[in-house]
Protein backbone atom coordinates (compact mmCIF):
# COMPACT_ATOMS: atom_id res chain seq x y z
CA UNK A 1 0.00 0.00 0.00
CA UNK A 2 1.53 3.24 -1.18
CA UNK A 3 1.92 5.65 1.57
CA UNK A 4 -0.81 8.86 1.34
CA UNK A 5 0.42 12.14 -0.48
CA UNK A 6 -0.53 15.35 1.29
CA UNK A 7 -0.32 18.36 -0.44
CA UNK A 8 1.00 21.62 0.75
CA UNK A 9 -2.30 23.87 0.46
CA UNK A 10 -0.59 26.89 2.38
CA UNK A 11 1.28 28.48 0.11
CA UNK A 12 2.07 32.11 -0.66
CA UNK A 13 0.24 34.09 -3.45
CA UNK A 14 2.79 35.21 -5.98
CA UNK A 15 1.66 38.73 -5.59
CA UNK A 16 -0.64 41.24 -3.19
CA UNK A 17 -3.84 39.92 -2.59
CA UNK A 18 -6.07 41.94 -4.54
CA UNK A 19 -9.43 41.18 -7.11
CA UNK A 20 -8.35 37.61 -8.00
CA UNK A 21 -7.30 36.04 -5.07
CA UNK A 22 -10.02 37.57 -3.04
CA UNK A 23 -12.45 35.98 -5.45
CA UNK A 24 -10.83 32.56 -5.46
CA UNK A 25 -10.56 32.33 -1.41
CA UNK A 26 -13.58 32.05 -0.23
CA UNK A 27 -13.82 30.43 3.11
CA UNK A 28 -11.88 27.30 2.36
CA UNK A 29 -9.96 26.94 5.44
CA UNK A 30 -6.31 27.72 5.58
CA UNK A 31 -5.37 24.72 7.02
CA UNK A 32 -6.81 22.34 4.64
CA UNK A 33 -4.91 19.23 3.46
CA UNK A 34 -5.50 17.52 0.77
CA UNK A 35 -4.68 14.09 1.08
CA UNK A 36 -4.35 11.36 -1.71
CA UNK A 37 -5.34 8.14 0.01
CA UNK A 38 -3.80 5.45 -2.29
CA UNK A 39 -6.32 2.84 -1.23
CA UNK A 40 -7.35 -0.39 -3.15
CA UNK A 41 -10.36 -2.21 -2.88
CA UNK A 42 -11.95 -5.43 -4.33
CA UNK A 43 -9.09 -7.29 -5.37
CA UNK A 44 -8.67 -10.57 -3.51
CA UNK A 45 -12.61 -10.57 -2.51
CA UNK A 46 -15.23 -9.45 -5.13
CA UNK A 47 -18.23 -7.94 -4.02
CA UNK A 48 -21.16 -9.69 -3.77
CA UNK A 49 -24.25 -9.24 -6.28
CA UNK A 50 -26.42 -7.83 -3.36
CA UNK A 51 -23.40 -6.40 -1.49
CA UNK A 52 -25.64 -4.09 0.81
CA UNK A 53 -26.46 -6.28 3.63
CA UNK A 54 -28.50 -8.77 1.04
CA UNK A 55 -30.84 -5.50 0.31
CA UNK A 56 -30.81 -5.13 -3.56
CA UNK A 57 -32.28 -1.72 -3.28
CA UNK A 58 -29.86 0.09 -1.76
CA UNK A 59 -27.13 -2.31 -4.09
CA UNK A 60 -28.78 -1.35 -7.48
CA UNK A 61 -28.61 2.50 -6.00
CA UNK A 62 -25.02 2.41 -5.08
CA UNK A 63 -24.35 0.74 -8.32
CA UNK A 64 -26.29 3.12 -10.59
CA UNK A 65 -24.14 5.63 -8.77
CA UNK A 66 -20.60 3.87 -9.56
CA UNK A 67 -21.59 2.96 -13.13
CA UNK A 68 -21.24 7.06 -13.46
CA UNK A 69 -18.17 7.64 -11.89
CA UNK A 70 -15.37 6.56 -14.09
CA UNK A 71 -16.91 8.98 -17.14
CA UNK A 72 -18.26 11.68 -14.95
CA UNK A 73 -15.26 12.28 -12.22
CA UNK A 74 -12.96 12.54 -16.19
CA UNK A 75 -15.30 15.81 -17.24
CA UNK A 76 -14.52 16.99 -13.52
CA UNK A 77 -10.95 16.58 -14.34
CA UNK A 78 -11.00 18.05 -17.53
CA UNK A 79 -13.39 21.02 -16.55
CA UNK A 80 -11.69 22.51 -13.66
CA UNK A 81 -8.14 21.76 -15.81
CA UNK A 82 -9.48 24.04 -18.34
CA UNK A 83 -9.37 27.07 -15.52
CA UNK A 84 -6.30 26.44 -14.11
CA UNK A 85 -3.84 28.74 -15.90
CA UNK A 86 -3.60 31.95 -13.69
CA UNK A 87 -4.99 30.48 -10.73
CA UNK A 88 -3.23 31.51 -7.09
CA UNK A 89 -0.52 29.23 -6.13
CA UNK A 90 -2.82 28.06 -3.36
CA UNK A 91 -5.63 27.28 -6.02
CA UNK A 92 -3.30 25.58 -8.19
CA UNK A 93 -1.96 23.11 -5.56
CA UNK A 94 -5.30 22.23 -4.81
CA UNK A 95 -6.40 21.58 -8.81
CA UNK A 96 -3.30 19.09 -8.37
CA UNK A 97 -4.72 17.14 -5.27
CA UNK A 98 -7.78 16.98 -6.56
CA UNK A 99 -6.79 15.44 -10.03
CA UNK A 100 -4.93 13.14 -8.46
CA UNK A 101 -7.67 11.91 -5.98
CA UNK A 102 -10.31 11.63 -8.63
CA UNK A 103 -8.01 9.56 -11.11
CA UNK A 104 -7.87 7.40 -8.09
CA UNK A 105 -11.74 7.24 -7.44
CA UNK A 106 -11.95 6.35 -11.16
CA UNK A 107 -9.64 3.83 -10.49
CA UNK A 108 -11.37 2.07 -8.24
CA UNK A 109 -14.95 2.57 -9.14
CA UNK A 110 -13.78 1.01 -12.55
CA UNK A 111 -13.21 -2.15 -10.57
CA UNK A 112 -16.17 -2.14 -8.88
CA UNK A 113 -17.68 -1.90 -11.64
CA UNK A 114 -16.26 -4.69 -13.36
CA UNK A 115 -17.40 -6.88 -10.23
CA UNK A 116 -20.86 -5.59 -10.61
CA UNK A 117 -20.73 -7.05 -14.35
CA UNK A 118 -19.32 -10.39 -13.46
CA UNK A 119 -22.07 -10.59 -10.66
CA UNK A 120 -24.31 -10.73 -13.37
CA UNK A 121 -25.16 -6.95 -13.96
CA UNK A 122 -25.28 -5.47 -17.08
CA UNK A 123 -24.44 -1.67 -17.12
CA UNK A 124 -24.00 -1.22 -21.19
CA UNK A 125 -26.83 0.64 -21.06
CA UNK A 126 -26.26 3.18 -18.43
CA UNK A 127 -23.05 3.79 -20.03
CA UNK A 128 -23.78 4.22 -23.84
CA UNK A 129 -26.16 7.14 -22.00
CA UNK A 130 -22.96 8.69 -20.34
CA UNK A 131 -20.65 8.34 -23.40
CA UNK A 132 -24.00 9.96 -25.27
CA UNK A 133 -24.05 13.05 -22.76
CA UNK A 134 -19.78 13.10 -22.87
CA UNK A 135 -19.99 13.73 -26.86
CA UNK A 136 -22.31 16.89 -26.00
CA UNK A 137 -20.64 18.36 -23.63
CA UNK A 138 -17.54 18.57 -25.53
CA UNK A 139 -19.50 20.76 -27.70
CA UNK A 140 -21.07 23.43 -24.94
CA UNK A 141 -18.61 26.49 -23.52
CA UNK A 142 -15.94 24.90 -21.01
CA UNK A 143 -17.35 27.67 -18.26
CA UNK A 144 -20.50 25.46 -18.92
CA UNK A 145 -19.02 22.45 -18.30
CA UNK A 146 -17.48 23.72 -15.26
CA UNK A 147 -20.84 25.12 -13.41
CA UNK A 148 -22.39 21.98 -14.17
CA UNK A 149 -19.12 20.43 -12.56
CA UNK A 150 -19.68 22.43 -9.09
CA UNK A 151 -23.09 21.36 -8.99
CA UNK A 152 -22.31 17.96 -9.10
CA UNK A 153 -19.19 18.00 -6.83
CA UNK A 154 -22.09 19.86 -4.47
CA UNK A 155 -23.94 17.04 -4.76
CA UNK A 156 -21.30 13.87 -4.20
CA UNK A 157 -20.13 15.89 -0.91
CA UNK A 158 -23.43 16.00 0.56
CA UNK A 159 -24.09 12.67 -0.22
CA UNK A 160 -20.85 12.34 1.17
CA UNK A 161 -21.51 14.06 4.63
CA UNK A 162 -24.53 11.55 4.47
CA UNK A 163 -22.68 8.65 4.02
CA UNK A 164 -20.69 9.07 6.81
CA UNK A 165 -22.73 11.14 9.38
CA UNK A 166 -24.74 7.85 9.31
CA UNK A 167 -24.36 4.75 9.75
CA UNK A 168 -27.26 3.34 8.55
CA UNK A 169 -26.32 3.78 5.10
CA UNK A 170 -23.62 1.06 4.49
CA UNK A 171 -24.81 -1.02 7.92
CA UNK A 172 -24.60 -4.81 7.14
CA UNK A 173 -23.30 -3.73 3.80
CA UNK A 174 -19.82 -6.23 3.10
CA UNK A 175 -16.63 -4.47 4.87
CA UNK A 176 -14.37 -4.02 1.89
CA UNK A 177 -16.95 -2.79 0.10
CA UNK A 178 -18.50 -0.11 2.87
CA UNK A 179 -15.07 0.46 3.14
CA UNK A 180 -14.26 1.70 -0.50
CA UNK A 181 -17.48 4.02 -0.13
CA UNK A 182 -16.03 5.65 2.80
CA UNK A 183 -13.05 6.35 1.63
CA UNK A 184 -14.42 7.81 -1.48
CA UNK A 185 -16.76 9.92 0.91
CA UNK A 186 -13.83 11.16 3.00
CA UNK A 187 -12.16 12.86 -0.06
CA UNK A 188 -15.22 14.06 -1.50
CA UNK A 189 -15.47 16.29 1.26
CA UNK A 190 -12.02 16.96 1.88
CA UNK A 191 -12.00 18.65 -2.10
CA UNK A 192 -15.04 20.04 -1.78
CA UNK A 193 -14.13 23.59 -2.46
CA UNK A 194 -11.90 23.10 -5.26
CA UNK A 195 -14.40 22.89 -8.37
CA UNK A 196 -16.04 26.02 -6.50
CA UNK A 197 -13.17 28.09 -6.59
CA UNK A 198 -11.90 27.90 -10.00
CA UNK A 199 -15.12 28.87 -10.95
CA UNK A 200 -14.77 31.27 -8.86
CA UNK A 201 -11.59 32.08 -10.32
CA UNK A 202 -12.91 31.60 -13.98
CA UNK A 203 -15.61 33.95 -13.58
CA UNK A 204 -13.43 37.10 -11.24
CA UNK A 205 -14.31 39.59 -13.99
CA UNK A 206 -18.21 38.54 -13.89
CA UNK A 207 -21.01 40.77 -11.83
CA UNK A 208 -22.52 38.32 -8.72
CA UNK A 209 -25.58 38.28 -10.57
CA UNK A 210 -23.90 36.86 -13.89
CA UNK A 211 -22.29 34.19 -11.30
CA UNK A 212 -24.73 33.43 -9.82
CA UNK A 213 -27.29 32.66 -12.40
CA UNK A 214 -25.23 29.98 -13.97
CA UNK A 215 -24.32 28.12 -11.17
CA UNK A 216 -27.75 28.40 -10.07
CA UNK A 217 -29.73 27.41 -13.72
CA UNK A 218 -26.86 24.37 -13.74
CA UNK A 219 -28.03 23.00 -10.63
CA UNK A 220 -31.68 23.17 -11.48
CA UNK A 221 -30.84 21.31 -14.68
CA UNK A 222 -28.23 19.11 -13.14
CA UNK A 223 -31.16 18.50 -9.97
CA UNK A 224 -33.72 17.49 -12.64
CA UNK A 225 -31.11 15.47 -14.94
CA UNK A 226 -29.62 13.17 -11.61
CA UNK A 227 -32.68 12.02 -9.55
CA UNK A 228 -34.29 10.76 -12.89
CA UNK A 229 -31.23 9.53 -14.40
CA UNK A 230 -30.34 7.48 -11.41
CA UNK A 231 -33.77 6.40 -10.61
CA UNK A 232 -34.43 4.84 -13.92
CA UNK A 233 -30.63 3.31 -13.86
CA UNK A 234 -31.65 1.55 -10.51
CA UNK A 235 -34.93 0.52 -11.47
CA UNK A 236 -32.75 -0.60 -14.92
CA UNK A 237 -30.66 -2.77 -12.52
CA UNK A 238 -33.11 -4.29 -10.58
CA UNK A 239 -35.17 -5.13 -13.02
CA UNK A 240 -31.97 -7.09 -13.83
CA UNK A 241 -32.81 -9.21 -10.85
CA UNK A 242 -36.78 -9.45 -12.08
CA UNK A 243 -38.02 -7.13 -9.43
CA UNK A 244 -40.13 -4.84 -11.02
CA UNK A 245 -43.68 -3.06 -10.80
CA UNK A 246 -45.35 -0.33 -8.04
CA UNK A 247 -43.86 -2.12 -5.14
CA UNK A 248 -40.32 -1.82 -5.80
CA UNK A 249 -40.69 1.57 -7.19
CA UNK A 250 -42.37 2.44 -3.84
CA UNK A 251 -39.03 0.43 -1.74
CA UNK A 252 -36.64 2.77 -4.30
CA UNK A 253 -38.72 6.08 -3.20
CA UNK A 254 -38.94 4.87 0.75
CA UNK A 255 -35.27 3.98 0.45
CA UNK A 256 -34.61 7.34 -0.75
CA UNK A 257 -36.68 9.88 0.82
CA UNK A 258 -37.60 7.50 3.41
CA UNK A 259 -35.20 5.27 5.76
CA UNK A 260 -32.13 5.86 5.29
CA UNK A 261 -33.10 8.38 2.97
CA UNK A 262 -30.13 10.03 1.49
CA UNK A 263 -32.13 12.02 -0.89
CA UNK A 264 -34.36 14.14 2.36
CA UNK A 265 -31.12 14.37 4.11
CA UNK A 266 -29.41 16.54 1.61
CA UNK A 267 -32.79 18.69 0.67
CA UNK A 268 -31.65 21.36 3.52
CA UNK A 269 -28.09 21.56 2.24
CA UNK A 270 -29.05 21.28 -1.84
CA UNK A 271 -30.91 24.92 -1.01
CA UNK A 272 -28.21 26.46 0.50
CA UNK A 273 -26.01 26.08 -2.76
CA UNK A 274 -28.81 29.28 -4.13
CA UNK A 275 -28.48 31.35 -1.04
CA UNK A 276 -25.89 34.71 -1.44
CA UNK A 277 -22.44 33.54 -0.32
CA UNK A 278 -23.00 30.22 -0.69
CA UNK A 279 -19.13 28.25 -0.26
CA UNK A 280 -18.95 24.54 0.03
CA UNK A 281 -16.54 25.06 3.25
CA UNK A 282 -19.58 27.85 4.75
CA UNK A 283 -19.14 24.16 6.81
CA UNK A 284 -16.78 22.66 7.66
CA UNK A 285 -17.39 19.22 8.21
CA UNK A 286 -13.49 17.53 8.47
CA UNK A 287 -14.17 15.85 11.77
CA UNK A 288 -16.60 13.54 9.63
CA UNK A 289 -13.26 12.60 7.52
CA UNK A 290 -11.47 12.20 10.43
CA UNK A 291 -13.64 9.98 12.33
CA UNK A 292 -13.81 8.07 9.05
CA UNK A 293 -9.94 8.00 8.78
CA UNK A 294 -9.48 5.95 11.84
CA UNK A 295 -10.44 3.19 9.92
CA UNK A 296 -7.79 3.19 7.37
CA UNK A 297 -4.65 2.57 9.18
CA UNK A 298 -2.37 3.37 6.01
CA UNK A 299 -4.02 7.02 5.79
CA UNK A 300 -1.81 7.62 9.23
CA UNK A 301 1.49 6.50 7.88
CA UNK A 302 4.17 9.14 7.29
CA UNK A 303 3.11 10.91 4.03
CA UNK A 304 5.34 12.19 0.96
CA UNK A 305 5.08 15.58 -0.10
CA UNK A 306 4.29 16.55 -3.37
Amino acid sequence: MNAPTKFPLDVEPAAPIGKLDLACSGPTPADLEITVRDQRFGRTQKPGRWWLGGDPIGTAWHNALSATFPRGEAMFIEAVKAFRDGAPPKLEAEIRAFVKQEINHTREHVVFNKAAVEAGYDLDRIDRRLEEIMSMIKERPPIVNLAATIALEHYTAIMAHEFLANPRHFKNAEPETAAMWRWHAMEEIEHKGVAFDTYLHATRDWSKWRRWKLKSLMMLIITVNFIRNRWNDTLDLLAQDGLKGWKIKAKLAWYLFGTPGVLRKIVPTWFAYFMPGFHPWNHDDRALIGKAESEFPDARLASATA
